[in-house]
């Protein structure tokens, strides 16, 4: 396994970082690692993908439109 040294961490990360490790009973090096993880794992859409999921979306709910007035009586259907 690799080992990178992080140098210079400002004193109110490190205080953040420490108190995440804290709360989810991890060391502050597994932490750490968690937080890159998270970071890199990241799924980012670009914009051409986004568009053709909003259009799959909308060919999905074509059949079905809704106003206010619709969606406020189901919303409170069934509530007394």
């Amino acid at each position: 396994m690799a080992t990178i040294t992080v140098k210079n961490i400002p004193d109110n990360l490190y205080k953040r970082l420490k108190e995440s490790a804290e709360m989810n009973l991890r060391s502050i090096n597994s932490e750490i690692i968690k937080c890159i993880e998270n970071s890199v794992a990241c799924h980012r859409l670009n914009s051409n993908e986004l568009i053709e999921n909003a259009s799959q979306l909308r060919k999905l709910t074509v059949e079905h439109p809704i106003n206010d007035d619709s969606f406020n009586h189901a919303k409170t259907e069934g509530r007394l």
